[in-house]
């Protein structure tokens, strides 16, 4: 079996064995943006399991040393990309920054946490990409901090979302994730971890986020309704 299919498969498998994935259809989370999802991906409990933190390391190294990408910098997106970047960082011995959602309103008021140069090449560390609008600010800092586009960005998981990954590409940053919805459901349906109405429930979420939302909100609208 290819490595990178191997790591995929099995970091997809685990983080639903350590309940970082959580599915949920039928009582859906609420993300900030007000759309209900029926899973939800909490890669910061992955820091408790220090085996699969060294296999999300070595699936990280594997990617940029497959792809040539040694950075100059890693850049991690705060708050949940500044663990796993530092352990890519301090794999690979290149220096780390970490970049804020915003300016701290306090102090020096910085965005940027560590020493970015101009003409610094550059991997940004992301740990979960849904829609990938954080990560895609913290390229745009970038670019505007080296004058040069991150060579990619790296996550655990993505929701691969349609459309997600041409924005990075069409950003000049291409989205390199170690695994996503695809392989998780694959690996839970062969180990049986899922049920067909939760699979289902998920494959139509990847589809079209939106519409699962507002279907399921509606369905909220009418029970308060009809209470």
């Amino acid at each position: 079996m290819n490595e990178s299919i191997f790591f995929s498969q099995q970091i997809a498998i685990e983080l639903l064995r350590i309940k970082a994935v959580v599915i949920s259809p039928k009582n859906p989370f609420s993300l900030s943006s007000g759309m209900r999802c029926p899973m939800y991906c909490d890669n910061r409990l992955t820091l408790s399991y220090p085996k699969l933190r060294t296999m999300i390391t070595d699936a990280f190294e594997q990617e940029v040393r497959r792809r040539d990408m040694i950075p100059d910098t890693i850049v991690a997106v705060a708050t949940a990309g500044i663990a796993h970047a530092a352990f890519l960082a301090q794999r690979l011995e290149v220096p780390l920054v970490y970049v804020r959602s915003k300016h701290k309103g306090y102090g020096r008021q910085k965005q940027i946490e560590g020493v970015l140069k101009p003409g610094d090449r550059t991997l940004v560390v992301e740990d979960l990409v849904m829609s990938g609008e954080s990560s895609l600010r913290v390229v745009d800092v970038v670019h505007g901090v080296t004058g040069r586009l991150p060579e990619a960005v790296l996550s655990i998981f993505t929701y691969d979302i349609p459309g997600v990954r041409l924005e990075f590409t069409k950003a000049g940053s291409p989205l390199v994730s170690i695994s996503d919805l695809g392989v998780l459901l694959h690996g839970a349906l062969a180990f049986n971890l899922l049920t067909e109405s939760e699979l289902d429930a998920l494959r139509s979420f990847q589809n079209d986020p939106d519409a699962w939302s507002d279907r399921f909100k509606a369905m909220e609208a009418a029970a308060k309704e009809g209470a």
